[in-house]
């Protein structure tokens, strides 16, 4: 729940911070303002919104860093004490092995060793037989 709500927040201040750098007006923005560009007409007032805006700028910066620190803090310490190893069936893929653990108290069964004699007859081809295949009459 919390992880989620740092998300969004990170989400959030992110956007803000790339409109807030959008809106800003660069250096050489201040040499236009002499030949009738509307400076003085601005929303924040005579000054120009350089200082509320580099202010709101770093502010969020700040809070930006703060929630990325709680992020990483939380990712790595995962407040519901269940590890993702812990879940059942993890242990198998870590493994690299398809199989499941034997049950508490089971015993296994050793393979029975394979016969050097065969009872089963050799399984037919599907090629057809060669002249010396057939037998004589």
């Amino acid at each position: 729940m919390l992880y989620s709500l740092l998300i969004g927040l990170q989400v959030v201040v992110a956007l803000a911070i790339i409109v807030l750098v959008l809106v800003q007006h660069g250096k050489g923005a201040d040499a236009g303002a002499a030949f009738g560009s509307g400076a003085s007409g601005t929303v924040f007032g005579s000054q120009g919104s350089g200082s509320f805006l580099s202010r709101a700028t770093a502010v969020l910066a700040f809070v930006f860093f703060v929630n990325s620190l709680g992020l990483t803090y939380l990712s790595a310490h995962p407040s519901t004490g269940v590890s993702i190893i812990n879940q059942p069936g993890a242990q198998q893929i870590l493994d690299g092995k398809g199989t499941a653990p034997a049950p508490a108290g089971a015993t296994t069964k050793a393979p029975a060793p394979a016969s050097s004699t065969s009872d089963v007859p050799p399984a037919k081809s599907d090629v057809p037989p060669t002249k010396s295949d057939v037998p004589k009459p």
